[in-house]
């Protein structure tokens, strides 16, 4: 039996290895078989020393899928995770996007090394540190907004937590962003329904998310967050003569894609060893 590990909250009880057939993936888009190659990668740095922040990097995979094919060949786009201890999921889709040249998973969490739990600006591909939560909007914001300011294109995109909403610097963003009538910039909430210490309906529930949006300008769209190719149609059109932002609500499922834990709140932080990783990656999805 194996836990998960984070200093101050107990750890997932994980069941003994299920007797699974791995999924057919022949009818995969080219960006799915990306999402599914950078699930691994996540397993992966979940069995190194440190372990990673699985559930929420997985949730999340679908949507920085997604959003990194617009930068990759958009350089005038930014991708900002504002949910930053989301860092592992962020390499993984980085590297298969092509953004990132450098392997993470050998060196995911070593001492001293950039590739850290939450991502920093010497890591390549990464403009903005992110780690306290609610910082990364305003990131994306700046950037939006400076661009449009020196009348040149460019699109930002925060990529937030449902429990970093909690923040309220995230809802100071969203009331400037309105006011300067900031089009290009977008704001994904990755709404899995999950934070570090349960479920967000149990600790600060968010009733009307989309009217909420709504009221502070901003337009509004609700999608399925792991139907990347939808996903990726909401990013692609230009919005430089927008003059209002965009939200976009993302349903998703904690730990999405690997049955072990999907669902489960405290899949927020695992650590597990090499035979399970291998197990998991044999039955992600």
């Amino acid at each position: 039996m194996t836990t998960s590990t984070q200093a101050g909250r107990p750890g997932l009880v994980l069941a003994p290895f299920p007797a699974t057939t791995p999924p057919a993936i022949a009818a995969f888009s080219p960006l799915r078989e990306r999402a599914l190659a950078a699930r691994r990668m996540v397993i992966d740095m979940a069995a190194t020393p440190t372990g990673c922040h699985l559930g929420g990097s997985l949730s999340a995979m679908d949507i920085l899928i997604a959003a990194l094919d617009r930068t990759a060949t958009d350089a005038d786009s930014e991708v900002v995770l504002s949910k930053g201890h989301a860092a592992a999921g962020l390499y993984a889709a980085m590297y298969v996007t092509g953004i990132l040249g450098e392997h993470p998973v050998p060196h995911y969490g070593a001492p001293t090394h950039h590739f850290t739990g939450h991502p920093g600006p010497s890591v390549e591909g990464v403009r903005f540190p992110t780690g306290s939560l609610g910082h990364g909007a305003p990131y994306a914001l700046g950037w939006a907004l400076s661009r449009r300011l020196a009348g040149t294109p460019g699109l930002g995109i925060a990529v937030l937590g449902d429990g970093e909403l909690q923040e309220g610097l995230v809802w100071e963003t969203c009331q400037v962003a309105a006011a300067q009538r900031v089009g290009n910039l977008i704001v994904v909430v990755d709404r899995n329904g999950g934070q570090n210490d349960g479920l967000v309906a149990d600790i600060s529930p968010e009733p009307r998310l989309a009217e909420r949006f709504d009221a502070f300008g901003f337009e509004v769209r609700q999608v399925d967050g792991h139907d990347v190719d939808a996903l990726r149609d909401l990013f692609e059109p230009d919005r430089s003569d927008r003059d209002r932002p965009l939200a976009i609500i993302a349903d998703t499922v904690k730990g999405k894609g690997l049955r072990p834990v999907e669902g489960k709140a405290a899949s927020h932080y695992v650590s597990i060893d090499a035979r399970r990783a291998a197990a998991w990656k044999e039955i992600v999805r």
